[in-house]
């Protein structure tokens, strides 16, 4: 998906006007730019936005619902729904809702935790009725009252710090607070978003959310080429210590990904990488092969790589940029990487982190 300067300006300044509690505003040169692009990812994901903003939930609900009909390959308007639904308090449907996120990327690690409070959420009405049904029942109080003092105001889970928003598919995002609900959550995680231009995805229980901006970062992109495994580490480099020999591994990963080399590509992950999720390793490596044979052409851009290695284990931060067959995302992610004889190879994935 390309996006010109002009388009680019276009998503900055409805993000600007949200910035300044101008919603109507916002809400109108949105809908003008969807006039003319009515399947525009990244603008009806701003209008989604601002319709939460605006307290127009069901407008809101119906946006991200029709994003999900449109793209079910991304997994942050299923998030959002998640929340908005939780903020009525149809944890049910939220959970089904970030179950789909889930299953579209396994390692979206805001939906994960958004899920085990909606659990949390329906085990706490659970209790109740049970309660209800047998106020001699000694047992479950204790669980009750557990759960009560974990999304208290002064609970332990609302003590943990708040971290920054975690992604926008195609720029930086700053920290950015999450839409309120009676579930507690992470700050956004993910955005559809094109370059210099940062939108917030919601997680559970935050409070309201706002629209920032942020240039997108410089990098070298990673088109389609002969395909690399990860290569051997500089022989100088003792014990592993030289974060340049982890940094061409990621590099290569990236390049045989591109190159849609599906056998460099899942050779770059070492024998204890555990996929996501509760999928198995072999079920993970047929998916990945499926899904990255399907695409006509792949490009993957990273930004900001920053590689720490301390003796044998590396871990690799960055942004990636994903382009392929039209879709283009963005997220935050981080590799764990250990050096085996002379190579680093992937043992841990995560996004948003």
């Amino acid at each position: 998906m390309i996006f010109s300067l002009a388009h680019a300006d276009e998503y900055s300044d409805v993000s600007q006007l949200v910035r300044a509690g101008k919603l109507p505003e916002a809400l109108t040169k949105a809908d003008q730019h969807l006039a003319a692009k009515p399947r525009d990812p990244q603008m009806r994901f701003l209008k989604g936005v601002i319709q939460r903003d605006s307290g127009k939930t069901t407008d809101a609900i119906a946006t991200f619902t029709r994003l999900t009909e449109d793209f079910p390959e991304l997994p942050e308007p299923y998030n959002n729904l998640a929340v908005l639904y939780a903020g009525q308090s149809q944890f049910d449907k939220a959970r089904t809702a970030l179950e789909m996120a889930i299953r579209t990327n396994p390692s979206y690690a805001t939906a994960h935790e958004n899920l085990g409070d909606v659990y949390a959420k329906l085990a706490s009405q659970a209790y109740n009725k049970a309660l209800q049904l047998d106020a001699s029942n000694a047992g479950v109080a204790p669980k009750l009252a557990l759960i009560r003092e974990l999304f208290s105001p002064t609970g332990a889970k609302n003590q943990r710090p708040t971290l920054p928003s975690a992604a926008t598919p195609v720029a930086t995002a700053k920290p950015t607070p999450a839409l309120p609900g009676p579930v507690a959550g992470k700050p956004p995680a993910a955005a559809i978003a094109p370059p210099a231009t940062s939108t917030p995805t919601a997680a559970i229980g935050q409070a309201t959310p706002s629209v920032s901006t942020a240039s997108a970062p410089s990098g070298s992109t990673v088109a389609p080429a002969a395909a690399q495994s990860a290569p051997p580490a500089n022989a100088n480099s003792a014990g592993g210590s030289n974060p340049k020999d982890a940094e061409a591994a990621v590099q290569a990963w990236a390049k045989a990904w591109a190159a849609r080399d599906v056998k460099a590509y899942l050779a770059s992950y070492g024998k204890d990488f555990n996929p996501p999720g509760s999928m198995s390793r072999a079920n993970w490596e047929e998916e990945r092969r499926a899904r990255i044979a399907s695409k006509s052409k792949i490009t993957i851009k990273l930004d900001n790589l920053a590689v720490t290695v301390s003796g044998n284990a590396a871990v690799a931060k960055f942004r990636q940029d994903y382009k392929a067959n039209g879709l283009s995302v963005s997220s935050r992610k981080t590799l764990d990487l250990v050096r085996v004889g002379d190579r680093w190879l992937i043992v841990k994935e995560s996004t948003g982190a």
